[in-house]
């Protein structure tokens, strides 16, 4: 296997991110920073991958995961291979992100599925990107359901054609009793229009007298956006080497630790996932305290968006 790190674009070697093999060759344990071999707890990954944490030296894991899923086309053309063959094997690394978002406590994952400006791909890609999304619906309904997984969607699911949009209604009702973790698709979706939707609504309802100026705050205006469910994102994750956010979570990402990485979206791995979360849990996140109100434990001036609370 190639050094973790350099799947991450990163010339030097990181030796907190070692392999030690308990079950000969074929079953290697991938151990997230400081990692000890005393009573260390594990996360089964897949059949023969296991993530190791120490008890002593936790990695502090994000409570909301959103990915934007980079690079399909790009990976097949590079292999000659027709662009619906990339996001095919995009599909796989869907499968593995899920999984092991799931295995190390990530609550929420939002995967940028289909955007709004992607209706614009021609008609054969986007019919077959839609027929891939009925497989997933119809192929990994049990696989989430027993992993606690509940499916969610934003964006504008009315959009999508009526066969894919009954296969996504089945698998949000078939998963909803799923209470480990949040898998969001976000379809049909852009983040401009999400929050100019949520403005339109909350004008209807200020000239109704329904709400009053005053009343509108942060929070207040969150919950009338189609991830009105959703925490703020804490690590935003792009594979395909591109540096923007092409208009994904923008009012939800405004606090988000962001990592570009360039690789597409095919080669992600399940270490690619532990290697970023690794990275987030380095950083001191300040939310426009200084370093030294963060050590005295000084509350923020603000509180993310939670509508859990």
């Amino acid at each position: 296997r190639s050094n973790s790190r350099k799947s991450l674009g990163l010339s030097k070697p990181d030796q907190r991110f070692h392999q030690t093999s308990t079950q000969g060759p074929e079953s290697p344990r991938f151990c997230l920073p400081a990692c000890s071999p005393r009573r260390p707890a594990c996360f089964r990954l897949s059949r023969t991958e296991t993530v190791v944490v120490s008890e002593n030296e936790k990695v502090r894991v994000p409570r909301h995961v959103a990915i934007i899923m980079d690079g399909n086309g790009r990976w097949a053309r590079e292999r000659g291979l027709a662009r619906v063959e990339g996001h095919a094997e995009g599909a796989r690394a869907v499968r593995d992100a899920v999984e092991t978002a799931a295995r190390i406590g990530v609550e929420y994952l939002t995967l940028y599925a289909f955007s709004v400006a992607n209706w614009a791909r021609p008609r054969g890609e986007v019919e077959a990107l839609m027929r891939l999304l009925v497989d997933f619906a119809k192929k990994e309904r049990s696989e989430l359901r027993s992993l606690g997984i509940r499916v969610n969607v934003i964006g504008a699911l009315e959009d999508l054609p009526t066969g894919t949009r009954h296969a996504v209604e089945d698998l949000i009702r078939y998963t909803a009793d799923g209470e480990k973790m949040t898998l969001t698709l976000a379809l049909s979706y852009g983040g401009r229009q999400d929050i100019v939707e949520a403005a339109r609504a909350l004008a209807v309802r200020a000239r109704a007298g329904l709400v009053l100026p005053e009343e509108i705050d942060e929070s207040f205006f969150h919950r009338e956006m189609t991830t009105r469910t959703l925490p703020d994102v804490d690590l935003l994750i792009r594979t395909g080497g591109e540096s923007r956010l092409s208009d994904f979570l923008l009012y939800e990402a405004a606090y988000a630790e962001l990592v570009f990485l360039p690789i597409m979206w095919p080669d992600f791995k399940p270490t690619t996932l532990l290697e970023s979360v690794e990275l987030f849990s380095r950083k001191e996140r300040r939310f426009g305290r200084t370093s030294d109100q963060v050590v005295r434990g000084e509350a923020a001036a603000f509180d993310p968006l939670d509508p859990a609370e």
